[in-house]
């Protein structure tokens, strides 16, 4: 386990992957591919619409409970894609206080289109990547994201300061 002892790190990689570099070079080319489809969306957009897809007529708190964003932020990508036709907000029957997302038909048409162009970006980014590496990588990032939630965890750093 790391902590136990030293580790030589690529700290301007690990940078790289904390401050969001990564994902910012592989959201900047979906984008690309997506104008250059003629598909009117952003990455951040396919996010909701990929749960939507999945799921539809869902609350604005699950989709920001799903795809980790603020309440403000997910108001301006539901309000985005209100004006772009592909989604519509609708009264909550259940509880008027609440509005449900759903999908319209051009939000549903653009489905098949966008996850053919996704696709292939993600080909793309995981040129010359084997399925070991990537399965290891899908490892990782699972445990650090696991360690980073709200829940207390004992470091090494934290026992010797108890000593």
């Amino acid at each position: 386990m790391i902590g136990e002892e030293e580790v030589n790190y690529d700290v301007s990689l690990i940078f790289a992957v904390l401050n969001g570099r990564v994902s910012a070079t592989i959201n900047r080319k979906l984008l690309k591919d997506f104008r250059e489809n003629n598909i009117d969306i952003t990455p951040e957009q396919l996010s909701i619409l990929s749960f939507l897809w999945k799921k539809d007529k869902v609350t604005q708190q699950e989709l920001c409970n799903v795809t980790f964003k603020d309440k403000p932020n997910m108001t301006r990508l539901i309000d985005s894609l209100e004006g772009k036709g592909m989604v519509k907000r609708t009264a909550d029957p259940k509880d008027k206080r609440n509005n449900l997302i759903v999908l319209t038909a051009k939000g549903r048409r653009v489905e098949q289109q966008a996850f053919l162009v996704a696709n292939e970006s993600m080909h793309k980014a995981l040129y010359n990547v084997t399925t070991e590496e990537l399965t290891l990588g899908q490892n990782l990032l699972n445990k650090i994201f696991n360690n980073m939630q709200e829940k207390p965890v004992e470091t090494p750093r934290k026992r010797s300061k108890q000593k």
